[in-house]
């Protein structure tokens, strides 16, 4: 065990994916555990979450609930480091402000734009602390990376990712179609070191012959130079609640995004 966490050479690694919902918490919640199987100390982190509810830490803080399942993938009780910022939507245009578990305010989303700076260096010091705590810290995205109206001050995908400098999965959802598209629009939004910092891809919800699929993969590896990493199955009966978009289930609608 000691050999293998001295050859640890990039302790964060980050899940992003082409759109929100595409299965980034369950790909992170699946990793937690693996590698904590593999002996590794591990702790999730997502910088900014928006959902509309939320898990309580013992100390009282909130943070997303998707953190909360991730952090018993890990064998650790959930906290406030492992997501600093997390939004709870309260109007068509607004949200309440939680940073370190407490709420600090509600604010629209011009005036949490210009925030985002001060959010960010919450998001860092959280993300330090558990670095200094843990073997390993695996890191939940928000959303899209690709959304250029949200690039500026972004804290939530490549901003963070170019922040501490970590390599990023990207992860997209077969089931919904348009998989190549997805992966490949992402990829041409991207910058040039954002791009650079994509090691695989990862497509999820597959169902059906997995020997169809390859000339896809074939033809997605030799057109981007990214390899992927794995095709996971369409998984009936797993249910982790939608998070950084409002479910079309949910009474709340046309919610301006703030990540």
């Amino acid at each position: 065990m000691s050999n293998k966490k001295s050859d640890i050479k990039q302790k964060t690694l980050m899940v992003q994916g082409t759109t929100s919902d595409a299965g980034k918490s369950t790909l992170v919640t699946a990793l937690c555990r693996w590698l904590v199987r593999q002996d590794y100390s591990v702790a999730p982190f997502k910088p900014q979450n928006m959902a509309l509810n939320s898990a309580v830490t013992a100390e009282g803080g909130e943070i997303g609930r998707a953190q909360a399942v991730q952090a018993k993938a890990c064998h650790l009780a959930p906290h406030i480091d492992m997501n600093p910022v997390l939004l709870k939507p309260n109007s068509d245009s607004g949200a309440q402000v939680i940073i370190h578990g407490k709420a600090i305010a509600n604010m629209e989303a011009r005036f949490y734009h210009d925030y985002k700076t001060t959010a960010m260096q919450a998001v860092l010091v959280s993300h330090q602390r558990l670095s200094e705590q843990y073997d390993l810290v695996i890191v939940e995205g928000a959303g899209s990376p690709a959304e250029i109206n949200l690039r500026d001050r972004d804290i939530a995908n490549m901003g963070f990712a170019e922040a501490v400098d970590c390599p990023v999965i990207l992860i997209a959802d077969i089931d919904r179609g348009g998989v190549f598209a997805h992966l490949v629009g992402t990829l041409a939004l991207l910058s040039a070191s954002e791009k650079a910092r994509v090691k695989g891809f990862v497509i999820n919800r597959f169902r059906g012959d997995i020997g169809l699929l390859q000339s896809g993969l074939d033809w997605l590896e030799q057109e981007t130079g990214i390899p992927v990493l794995g095709v996971l199955p369409y998984l009936h009966g797993l249910h982790l609640e939608a998070e950084d978009a409002i479910n079309s289930a949910q009474p709340l609608s046309n919610h301006k995004q703030l990540n």
